[in-house]
């Protein structure tokens, strides 16, 4: 078989076998060293280039593991392979919600889900609040300060998130004195 067949399948293990990030780490490890591609110290400096550039760990990942395996071509093969789960059980998803969205008991379980999902919305979002607005259980006013003044701009000046992003990191440092 040939080096980009089993890097396809070996990701695509991966991304059926683990739920994306930090999980996808022992597995890939596990392939890297049952092919004998990368040592652990590759393995390490790719996860350490991984967790410093933008995107999902698991992705780049299997975008680094595969093109040190294979090249770029490797990196492609690769990270398709660790995507085929998610993009099959969303597309059999989604082939179930279009051939059963006019059914009575499909419509039930919606009535149940909805409340559920919007609950965990809602216990997440009061969470990170506590975290990120509350400190020793006294409101962090700095804080407070710049997520109001964030939620200002997003829905009365429709600023952009990129902006936003670029406001708050600057008034953080400002705020908290971090240079």
């Amino acid at each position: 078989m040939s080096t980009l067949m089993e890097l396809y399948i070996a990701f695509m293990k991966i991304g059926f076998t683990s739920f994306g990030g930090m999980s996808m780490v022992p597995l890939i490890l596990e392939e890297m060293r049952a092919h004998h591609w990368m040592t652990t110290e590759d393995l390490t400096n790719v996860i350490a280039i991984a967790e410093m550039t933008p995107g999902p760990l698991g992705i780049n990942c299997a975008t680094f593991a595969g093109e040190r395996t294979a090249g770029v071509l490797g990196g492609i093969v690769a990270v398709i392979g660790v995507l085929m789960p998610a993009f099959t059980l969303t597309l059999l998803t989604a082939i179930c919600f279009e051939r059963f969205k006019n059914s009575e008991i499909f419509s039930k379980i919606l009535l149940v889900l909805k409340p559920i999902c919007i609950v965990l919305i809602i216990v997440t979002i009061a969470e990170l609040l506590g975290e990120n607005y509350f400190s020793d259980s006294r409101p962090d006013l700095p804080a407070c300060g710049i997520g109001l003044l964030m939620l200002y701009l997003i829905g009365k000046k429709n600023w952009q998130v990129p902006k936003v992003i670029g406001l708050s990191a600057l008034l953080g440092i400002v705020c908290y004195g971090i240079l």
